[in-house]
């Protein structure tokens, strides 16, 4: 028999969390984007022409529903979409589960002490890892309005990380990627004080990558999970739509 063979029976056997939002032409997205970069399944070739058969074409921005950011999204000159392979799209997967803290305070902003406390529990993060934020936030989804938590102002008021874990995932351990819930890295209060998404541009300076609008971190176990984060071979790319799924004993 052949191993790989067996092996894909045992992962099959597993459970498998699909972490990827679906999408149709009322999903939201950035306000920043001009209008009309919408348009899902638009039927080109319909039933009943010479060939019996159905065309669509699609057109949506890079970061539109579950979606993963290059480096070259923030920092200009550094890598894009084609620098990175198969290799490059499967992960250890970490889940750091701050939603009881973010019940007390919608501005909170992970800690050291707080993936510090995780590791006591569990490990430390292993190489390569792929560290997603389980805020509780993807329950918003696909309220543009609940996702930003707008004040009377226009204000965004939602958990995200901070600087500081950030900077523990990538220079205390060597994560190669984080993910998270909301629609942006920063927690917005702390995006407020700096005048910029200073998180994102972070990691992302230190050519890691990220995935943003994640779901179902609560079905994943904290530790020993795999996860696989794939995107389509557009070349260029600053952003794209990414299927993402986990696999779990």
């Amino acid at each position: 028999m052949y191993q790989l063979w067996e092996d894909l029976k045992r992962l099959k056997s597993c459970r498998w969390i699909d972490l990827s939002h679906p999408l149709n032409n009322d999903s939201p997205y950035w306000g920043g984007i001009p209008e009309g970069q919408l348009e899902l399944c638009k039927t080109v070739y319909d039933w009943g022409n010479e060939l019996e058969c159905l065309i669509q074409t699609f057109k949506f921005p890079g970061q539109f529903g579950t979606h993963i950011d290059f480096p070259g999204h923030f920092i200009k000159g550094m890598a894009l979409s084609e620098q990175y392979g198969l290799k490059d799209m499967v992960f250890p997967l970490v889940v750091i589960d701050v939603s009881e803290k973010v019940k007390e305070d919608v501005h909170y902003a992970v800690t050291v002490e707080d993936i510090k406390d995780y590791e006591a529990k569990y490990g430390e993060i292993p190489d390569g890892a792929f560290v997603a934020l389980y805020t509780g936030w993807s329950r918003h989804w696909p309220d543009m309005n609940a996702l930003s938590n707008y004040d009377a102002e226009g204000g965004e008021h939602f958990p995200g990380w901070s600087m500081e874990a950030l900077q523990y995932i990538y220079e205390t351990r060597n994560a190669a990627a984080s993910g998270h819930e909301t629609l942006d890295t920063d927690a917005s209060a702390l995006a407020a004080q700096a005048g910029d998404l200073a998180c994102e541009r972070y990691l992302l300076s230190k050519g890691k990558l990220q995935v943003e609008v994640m779901c179902n971190l609560d079905q994943v176990p904290p530790a020993g999970a795999i996860c696989f984060a794939v995107f389509l071979p557009i070349e260029g790319a600053t952003g794209l739509p990414v299927r993402m799924w986990a696999i779990a004993e």
